[in-house]
């Protein structure tokens, strides 16, 4: 397929890869980035679009979505496919599905979990808005990207899976790191910690496969000084959504403010922004109390 991909950040240009090498002929843009291998450089976002079978989209905010998406729509052919793969605001998703959709497009909200080394290794997970036509004409592609695709319902429904889901995960990173600080306090090895906590009530994610405890259960970014697989930055991020569409449909997300709360100060006021998330556990090694 003659696919056009904009955003080729550290998400978006191992997933242009994969589409090149599984033999789509992939056209890309980017304002900054370069192009990965197998993937041929247009000169502007329209280039990358025109003429395309499929155009998908990997942004940072919902506010370059839509100017992207004011550019590109009017330059595709009715019935093509405009998948979105950035993780924005609910509102953004679907004002530009129904603008896509009233142009003819078949579109697509499909936001990933699964971070860098998933999309690198074709592994993410999609999540996915839109009508069931819509999402047919994306599975394949989900396929050589990704391990497992959801359809959630329609449009903006997969960035409502999203930000839920990383409302969930925060919350359960902080929680993970301060059990081990209280752990680390009362003189409890983090090896027997993990082994007591990985197969009890308290497992979680955060815990079994993204342990923030250097040198205990699978290797993750704490062994490698917190450099990020998932950035604080983009936590925080996340966490803004989810507050933002909790107070859009007056939803009581008090776990998910504090943990937003938590991250801005992690990231704005400390040595949060460009580590890890998990390093919120050096973070708490360092608090006391008060």
């Amino acid at each position: 397929m003659k696919i056009g991909f904009i955003g080729l950040g550290n998400m978006g240009a191992p997933m242009a890869a994969n589409l090149a090498a599984a033999g789509h002929d992939v056209t890309g843009f980017d304002l900054v980035a370069p192009c990965p291998n197998g993937v041929s450089m247009a000169a502007s976002a329209a280039e990358a679009a025109a003429g395309r079978e499929i155009v998908i989209t990997m942004l940072p905010n919902g506010a370059l979505l839509q100017s992207v998406a004011a550019e590109i729509i009017a330059l595709m052919d009715k019935g093509a496919g405009f998948i979105d793969c950035s993780t924005v605001d609910v509102e953004s998703a679907r004002k530009v599905a129904a603008q896509a959709t009233a142009a003819g497009l078949l579109a697509v909200d499909a936001p990933v979990s699964g971070g860098i080394g998933g999309a690198s290794g074709g592994t993410l997970t999609f999540m996915a808005g839109g009508t069931e036509q819509s999402f047919a004409m994306a599975a394949p592609l989900f396929d050589i990207m990704g391990q497992k695709a959801v359809h959630c319902g329609p449009s903006g429904n997969g960035q409502a899976a999203k930000i839920c889901n990383n409302m969930i995960l925060g919350i359960t990173m902080i929680g993970t790191c301060e059990a081990f600080a209280l752990a680390d306090k009362l003189g409890l090895d983090r090896g027997k910690m993990f082994d007591v906590v990985s197969t009890s009530s308290g497992y979680s994610w955060t815990m079994n496969a993204y342990c923030p405890a250097p040198g205990v259960g699978p290797t993750s970014p704490a062994d490698n000084d917190y450099k990020p697989g998932f950035a604080a930055d983009l936590m925080l991020k996340d966490l803004r959504l989810s507050q933002t569409a909790a107070e859009a449909v007056d939803a009581a997300t008090p776990l998910g403010q504090h943990a937003t709360d938590l991250y801005k100060s992690f990231v704005e006021d400390e040595d949060g922004s460009g580590r890890d998330f998990s390093a919120m556990l050096p973070r708490f090694e360092k608090l006391g109390r008060d």
